[in-house]
């Protein structure tokens, strides 16, 4: 693969010199003497041609149009009349001439272009108008610094991991079945991260200047976001993960494994050139854990990300959203902002983990936030301007803020304080002092529970979502210790009847 600047400098100048004659077109790909290869061999063309069944010199059109629409309004209006993409075809009013703006020569679409350059940049209802241009000065600074945009959004364009429905799913490695689900009861969106877990099995985790002997290695699929995603759809909730993998076999493997678990992985964005991120997972036999997390930071969701339709679309449809902060402070922002402005809205879960520098920008946001759950450090990271005497006064501060229900999450045990209840439920009786899958499982149970009955929470359901932490006490592969809901039940009715 070319390196992402010269990358992008190749693809500029492809697009300017198939601009020439009647511009962008499946055809004049295949005929051209212009070496068009990084063109066609660009992640996101590759994936519309799989997705859709058709050759790369197909995709390359709709997938440019796409792209182009998203240029900001003088790049865009350069792009598409250059290389006639006729995005102003549906949308143009009558004084726009769209046979001089999408004319089979070059010259002729140039000449329209400076002479119409007010004109079409009122039709897209930008403000201010760039100053009047010559065909001179058009083909200097503005076609470059259009074309540059094009090519850098065509380059690092991070494909979400849409299939279609008759493409059997390509497993690079052996995934265990999804146990089976009771029928599902209610749609569920998550964001956060996907990883490959390298899970270190130690004595104790060392300390810092020290060294251990491992006693075991394995290697599975991992991260806040996928164990929340993977959990809930093995309680038969209806489950879409949004989150970022590289374009490398680890990614493939992620996406193949959610699939295998019955996630829906179509809002997974693939990030071209750049490694999933690994974490090292230390576990004593405790069940304590010692996390490091490697990740390249191209392998985020962005601001950008959280403006398209499909994402907007699927937050709407959704019944819960689950959210933690593994994505940087924007997104974070950005959808707990898109929920609070939602009318009827989703329920909002979230795990403030990890903690996040200068929280403070999210508390005008926590009123859209229904659940917030987390151990007492994570709780306490939120409000780090003040020394909290005790998780109480943490939660005080937080429900002060808008939060409805605060649950601190440790130990096999939970503390509520929210609008309906406030209760300690006592440690669960476990084999284990601790489970890396405890959080997600809970999360995921609460919710599973909050769409089933359509109802807030009472106590029974936090107590039932605190029985799906003890069920996941095991080593090794987190995801794959998520439980179902029978497994639940039964560590529910076997401490009530010890109580009893």
């Amino acid at each position: 693969m070319i390196p992402q600047d010269s990358g992008i400098v190749a693809v500029r100048n492809i697009l300017t010199r198939l601009c020439k004659r009647s511009g962008l077109s499946s055809d004049r790909l295949r005929t051209t003497e212009i070496d068009v290869a990084p063109l066609l061999d660009l992640l996101a063309v590759r994936q519309h041609a799989r997705r859709h069944g058709v050759e790369p010199e197909e995709a390359v059109l709709p997938v440019v149009r796409n792209l182009a629409a998203q240029l900001e309004p003088t790049n865009r209006i350069i792009a598409d009349a250059e290389l006639s993409l006729g995005l102003l075809r549906e949308t143009a009013s009558d004084s726009v001439d769209l046979d001089r703006l999408y004319a089979a020569d070059l010259g002729e679409r140039r000449e329209y272009l400076a002479e119409g350059w007010q004109l079409l940049h009122d039709t897209l209802d930008a403000e201010p108008t760039p100053r009047a241009l010559t065909v001179r000065s058009l083909r200097a600074t503005p076609e470059r610094r259009a074309f540059t945009a094009l090519a850098s959004l065509l380059v690092n364009e991070s494909v979400y991991d849409a299939r279609p429905q008759a493409e059997p799913a390509v497993k690079s490695t052996p995934s265990p079945k999804a146990p089976a689900t009771p029928a599902v009861r209610g749609v569920v969106t998550v964001f956060g991260d996907a990883v490959i877990d390298h899970i270190y099995f130690v004595d104790h985790i060392p300390m810092p200047g020290a060294s251990v002997v491992g006693n075991s290695f394995e290697e599975h699929p991992g991260g806040k976001g996928l164990n929340r995603a993977v959990a809930a759809a093995r309680l038969g909730l209806q489950v879409r993960l949004i989150s970022a993998v590289g374009d490398d076999d680890a990614g493939k493997r992620v996406l193949d494994y959610l699939r295998s678990q019955n996630v829906d992985t179509d809002l997974v964005k693939v990030v071209p050139d750049a490694p999933t991120p690994v974490t090292a997972v230390m576990i004593t036999s405790t069940g304590a854990a010692g996390l490091i997390g490697c990740r390249d930071d191209r392998i985020r969701l962005s601001a950008h990300d959280l403006r398209s339709t499909r994402i907007r679309s699927a937050v709407a449809a959704s019944d819960a959203v689950l959210l933690t902060f593994e994505q940087p402070s924007a997104v974070i922002e950005q959808v707990m902002a898109l929920v609070q402005r939602m009318e009827p809205r989703p329920l909002l879960v979230v795990h403030p983990g990890p903690p996040i520098a200068l929280p403070q920008y999210l508390y005008r946001y926590l009123g859209a936030v229904d659940y917030l759950a987390g151990t007492s450090h994570d709780l306490a990271a939120l409000v780090p301007e003040v020394a909290a005497a005790s998780t109480t006064d943490t939660a005080q501060r937080l429900r002060a803020l808008g939060v409805r229900s605060v649950c601190a999450t440790e130990d096999f045990g939970c503390t509520v304080w929210s609008d309906r209840v406030n209760l300690q439920i006592p440690a669960f009786p476990a084999a284990m002092e601790d489970s890396p899958g405890a959080q997600a499982a809970f999360a995921a149970a609460l919710v599973y529970r909050l769409v089933s009955t359509r109802r807030p929470a009472d106590k029974d359901d936090y107590v039932w979502a605190t029985a799906a932490m003890v069920a996941t006490q095991s080593f090794g592969d987190v995801p794959g210790a998520m439980p179902p809901v029978s497994e639940i039940d039964r560590i529910n009715r076997l401490a009530s009847e010890e109580q009893h």
